[in-house]
């Protein structure tokens, strides 16, 4: 992955994750291959970048991936439609973000527990072949250790991003990366370059054909 090779140019220290970082592009480029779909999970600061990366997927990040319409939906579509979406429309790689549904949260988190927030959706949206991205400082976060077992029960993929401890998370997920820092804020400064590079290397794999 050449995105991989610049990550670790720039930041040399993640060479100690390298094999991780590898393992999740994998899992990530395999769930895509396979027509499956990438969910995100992460609290504070790790809930932003959950958002963070469903904007990078969901869209162009460094190519603009154009779409041509197939013709059975060219041809539902008005000439004025079309040539309003067309060009404009990017290719989406589908990633789903669990910590933006702010009313399904504040209900559960009201009436059941906070502890099942990411897990209930999981058991909504989750289908075997799908992959869950959990990002956890500590490797501790009881809702995200949660959803990350019932994911991996029901047939997904799991990918965690910790600190260099793993907490519990590692040994839950098939696939861990544990970047080399233990206070919250470098943890979370280092998860950025990494999931950049993941995105930049899922884009060069499944659009390798756009300049």
């Amino acid at each position: 992955m050449k995105a991989l090779e610049r990550l670790l140019t720039a930041y040399p220290a993640l060479a100690v994750c390298a094999d991780g970082i590898e393992k999740a592009f994998d899992t990530l480029r395999r769930t895509y291959a396979g027509g499956g779909r990438v969910y995100l999970c992460g609290n504070g600061g790790s809930a932003a970048d959950c958002q963070h990366i469903t904007g990078e997927l969901m869209k162009g990040f460094v190519k603009k991936r154009p779409v041509s319409f197939p013709p059975g939906i060219r041809a539902a579509l008005t000439d004025e439609t079309a040539g309003l979406l067309e060009g404009k429309l990017q290719g989406a790689l589908p990633c789903h973000s669990l910590t933006a549904e702010t009313s399904l949260i504040t209900a559960l988190c009201n009436d059941i527990s906070a502890d099942i927030v990411f897990a209930q959706q999981i058991y909504g949206y989750g289908r075997p072949g799908d992959c869950l991205v959990c990002l956890s400082t500590s490797g501790g976060a009881v809702n995200v250790c949660l959803a990350a077992e019932l994911a991996g029960a029901m047939g997904l993929h799991t990918v965690a991003l910790t600190g260099r401890g793993g907490g519990k998370l590692a040994g839950l997920c098939s696939v861990s990366v544990r970047v080399p820092a233990d206070a919250t804020p470098d943890v979370q400064a280092l998860h950025l370059p990494v999931y950049h590079a993941l995105c930049e290397g899922l884009e060069e794999e499944l659009y390798h054909d756009v300049p």
